[in-house]
């Protein structure tokens, strides 16, 4: 009677979260990323984002004026999302998220790695959107290829890391109701109406520029995102947006030919737009190159 064999592990698992903003259709290798999502609570009724409410809707409520507030993912649903892994045969899980600057997301997913039945990785993207989301990505991709659960964390972080992220808000009074910046700053960027550009930093938003006009703001979203293209050996792009699409979509083919690389577009997950309000835009730029000169990275 032969010996009994045991399975051999399975490829390790990616999980993240729905502030990704990733793309709603099929792909083949975002389809191996595991979301979990977060909570938007809309005058006291709680949804799931990606489940039980779009960013569309979210849009709408906002625009008439309804109370929105957002909450973090359980433990428990990291657990949730670990067991998954676990119960498919998975060597293990790297887990990558929005930055522990804006969320505790990362922080619920550390706690529930600590009990996890099989080994863990958790990564703080410190970024969001699609910074996070190509990062979640080309991790999936390098599972799917077979990579350890280190290299595959090693990954996550290098993307994460090259990705610059630029939005245009109509007003700063959503990340401010939200704690997501400071009354000064918010201040500074609507003082005469001016059109606040926003990048996130170090894991945090900052405001980086006011222009009088938001036509004038989205020709400078294009003329940053152009330079953070060419200064990256193999770019990702990507457009965001909340609520109205057309703006967007112009904005992506403007990109597109100027660049020569395909935008991806995709609303903003329903928790960021949230804190940004309706008529924001977003253009991210990532690096998926295998290694990119720390000189190019300083100059975003």
């Amino acid at each position: 009677m032969s010996p009994l064999r045991r399975r051999a592990p399975g490829p390790v698992r990616v999980v993240t979260d729905s502030t990704a903003s990733l793309p709603d259709a099929p792909d083949p290798v975002q389809d191996l990323v595991d979301v979990v999502p977060l909570t938007v609570v809309v005058d006291g009724v709680a949804a799931r984002e990606g489940e039980d409410i779009t960013p569309d809707e979210i849009a709408g409520a906002l625009g008439s004026g309804a109370r929105v507030t957002t909450s973090q993912p359980s433990r428990a649903a990291f657990e949730a999302a670990y067991e998954r892994a676990a119960a498919e045969g998975a060597s293990g899980v790297v887990s990558i998220h929005l930055s522990g600057e804006l969320s505790g997301t990362v922080h619920q997913a550390a706690a529930a790695a600590a009990t996890a039945r099989l080994p863990v990785r958790v990564v703080d993207s410190r970024s969001a959107a699609m910074a996070l989301g190509f990062a979640a990505r080309e991790a999936a991709r390098a599972a799917r290829d077979g990579a350890s659960g280190e290299a595959v964390a090693r990954r996550a972080m290098r993307v994460a890391g090259t990705g610059r992220a630029v939005f245009l808000v109509d007003s700063l009074d959503h990340l401010r109701r939200g704690g997501r910046l400071s009354t000064p700053a918010a201040a500074l960027g609507t003082v005469f109406g001016v059109r606040p550009l926003l990048t996130l930093r170090d894991g945090k938003i900052e405001l980086v520029q006011r222009i009088r006009t938001r036509r004038a703001a989205v020709e400078r979203m294009v003329e940053v995102a152009v330079a953070s293209v060419e200064r990256r050996t193999d770019p990702a792009v990507a457009v965001h947006f909340v609520g109205v699409h057309e703006p967007a979509f112009e904005l992506a083919r403007e990109l597109e030919e100027r660049t020569g690389h395909p935008v991806l577009v995709s609303p903003v997950s329903a928790v960021l737009g949230a804190h940004t309000g309706p008529g924001t835009l977003a253009v991210v730029v990532s690096d998926l190159a295998e290694s990119t000169p720390r000189a190019a990275r300083d100059k975003d």
